[in-house]
């Protein structure tokens, strides 16, 4: 009996270990199209400076992504992030939103 309670106080000891990890654990590509999403709207606003804040935040987002499972589609979307957050630090929020657009449809084919 009491080797009964012992391992079920040590198996709730450790899933209350790991419970907290799993529940704030981070949905890295659903953030990464989700900050892509923003800079869009913002470069079509013109303004390049709040494009690149936001592709930057959606580029480590993304990168985190790839990390944890590697797809093809997500490092297409990361080398089009750098590029818009490039063209956003140039001033040219037209081509740094059309390149959000092309990782945000590279992002979005990942998360299939």
């Amino acid at each position: 009996m009491n080797r009964r309670i012992f391992a079920t106080a040590l198996a709730l000891s450790i899933a209350a270990f790991f419970a907290p990890r799993l529940a704030y654990a981070e949905d890295h590509l659903a953030e990464a199209i989700t900050h892509t999403k923003q800079a869009i709207s913002e470069g079509k606003a013109g303004k390049a400076e709040a494009l690149t804040m936001h592709a930057e935040e959606a580029l480590k987002h993304a990168k985190a992504s790839e990390a944890e499972k590697p797809n093809e589609h997500t490092k297409q979307g990361v080398s089009h992030l750098e590029m818009a957050i490039d063209h956003g630090k140039q001033k040219h929020a037209d081509i740094g939103t059309k390149h959000a657009e092309e990782a945000l449809t590279h992002l979005e084919a990942a998360k299939k």
